[in-house]
């Protein structure tokens, strides 16, 4: 993981009104709990170098490196607010690590490959689970974990015990929870609606050109009375 260095600073700024003054600035206030010292200290940072920063970085939790006026703190990103409108970032939080000792992080999982329950059975593969909870080092803190399910068949399960995430990883999550299932056509729902539907469309032209063919018998039995 590339390194991601923001430069911080201790802020005084509090109340609305002063953090709306602070954020017109240019300025995004956060906060970092101390791992060291204990307690919270209250950080400002430059709403730009900030922005740069996290360009290409989805997750909200990630390991970056706080220069404090020289002093460079190894922190993890914990929350991240942003403007409802705007999107733009208007308060972060990070709590200060140690490089050497494990944190629980949750990480979102993205299924990738086409189920051969999909591909040749026709079915719907459905996600369960979209995130799941580990403990590794601060360093190989993952921004995503990418999950093959091209192996699934027909009414198949992959469960979190199914993960093989390597030896810097500690799931969690239980293993028992499920995590993608490739569900028959029948068993989606609404499925079943819309096939009734679609067959209801397709007897459609039936029932008008039965109803032709009655109309021009009618016209013939007329014919004959006269």
């Amino acid at each position: 993981m590339d390194q991601i260095k923001i430069k911080a600073e201790p802020r005084t700024e509090q109340g609305t009104g002063a953090v709306r003054r602070l954020r017109r600035s240019g300025m995004i206030p956060g906060s970092v709990m101390k791992m060291k010292k204990g307690g919270t200290e209250l950080i400002k940072l430059p709403a730009h170098d900030f922005m740069m920063a996290m360009r290409g970085h989805a997750s909200k939790q990630l390991l970056v490196t706080l220069d404090m006026n020289g002093t460079e703190v190894p922190a993890l990103m914990r929350e991240l607010q942003n403007d409802v409108l705007a999107g733009t970032p208007i308060h972060v939080d990070f709590s200060e690590v140690s490089l050497a000792e494990k944190v629980r992080v949750t990480v979102p999982v993205l299924l990738v490959g086409e189920p051969t329950g999909v591909k040749l059975g026709g079915g719907v593969l459905e996600q369960v689970l979209r995130t799941i909870d580990v403990d590794c080092l601060p360093t190989d803190i993952a921004e995503k974990f990418e999950v093959d399910v091209s192996g699934l068949g027909l009414d198949q399960t992959m469960f979190v015990r199914d993960l093989n995430l390597g030896d810097k990883y500690t799931i969690v999550t239980r293993g028992e929870y499920a995590l993608a299932v490739v569900k028959a056509p029948d068993d989606v729902p609404g499925a079943a609606a819309g096939a009734a539907q679609a067959g209801a469309e397709a007897k459609a032209p039936e029932v008008i050109k039965k109803g032709k063919e009655e109309t021009a018998a009618d016209g013939a039995k007329k014919e004959e009375k006269k």
